[in-house]
């Protein structure tokens, strides 16, 4: 049986994973990191990227991120504060 180079690095990640703290770690990260990327894919059908290449895909996913977080701002502060602030 051959084994791939890095194989050794996987198992002893999937060691940590399987770990109560490893566990309590992807939990977290579901919570964080997880919750952005399924409310771009729904709210701004973001399921797949329409340009090619790395420049364009840049721009778009950063298009996305920008409205995802004008969306939070606007949910967090409101928009009547949020105008308050800008003409200040």
């Amino acid at each position: 049986m051959v084994r791939w180079e890095y194989q050794d690095a996987v198992d002893r990640f999937r060691a940590r994973l399987m770990s109560s703290e490893g566990k309590e770690k992807v939990r977290l990260r579901r919570m964080l990191a997880e919750h952005p990327f399924g409310t771009m894919k729904r709210a701004f059908n973001q399921g797949y990227l329409l340009l090619k290449g790395l420049r364009k895909v840049k721009g778009e996913v950063g298009f996305t991120m920008l409205a995802y977080n004008m969306r939070r701002v606007f949910n967090i502060l409101g928009v009547g504060m949020l105008m308050g602030l800008m003409k200040a």
